[in-house]
C-alpha cells in the first residue's frame, strides 16, 4: 500500500485501536480524505484527532466480481458517515455479518485489520462481540 505523507497516520493509527481523522486547527472541521490543507478555510494547521469510530452506513454495494486481486467476492463496500460529522464519509468494507444483513442506516463501529505495518479500518455492526 502506498500512503501519502498526509494519509500515513490514517493507515497506522489503528495500532492502538483508535480511528483518527484529520481536523483543522483553525475552523475545527473534520477532513477526509486527509490533505495538506483544510479545504474549507485553507489553513495548513491540520492534525489527526481520535474519533469514536462509530457511524452509519450511508450507502453500499455488494461486489460479486473480483475487481481487485485478493479481495474475494462477495464483499460489501460502503461509505460510512462518522458520528462526529455526517459530512465525513469513509470508504470501507462492512464485515462481521451476512452481506444480506447490511442496510442503509445501519449502525456500525470500527475495527482494524492488520496488514504488515498498516492497520486498515473496517466496520462491523455496532455491538458485535469481539
Amino acid at each position: 500500500m502506498l500512503a501519502s505523507p498526509e494519509s500515513e497516520f490514517y493507515w497506522r493509527s489503528g495500532a492502538d485501536g483508535r480511528l483518527r481523522i484529520q481536523r483543522c486547527g483553525e475552523c475545527r472541521r473534520w477532513i477526509h480524505p486527509p490533505g495538506p490543507a483544510c479545504p474549507f478555510c485553507h489553513s495548513r494547521r491540520v492534525e489527526p484527532e481520535p474519533v469514536a469510530g462509530t457511524g452509519t452506513v450511508a450507502t453500499y454495494t455488494v461486489n460479486r466480481k473480483e475487481w481487485i486481486p485478493g479481495f474475494t467476492p462477495p464483499y460489501v463496500f460502503a461509505f460510512v458517515e462518522l458520528d462526529e460529522d455526517p459530512g465525513v464519509r469513509i470508504g470501507t468494507n462492512i464485515v462481521g455479518c451476512e452481506i444480506d444483513d447490511v442496510e442503509i442506516g445501519m449502525r456500525v463501529e470500527v475495527l482494524f485489520e492488520e496488514s504488515g505495518e498498516w492497520h486498515v479500518p473496517l466496520f462491523r455492526p455496532a455491538g458485535t462481540p469481539t
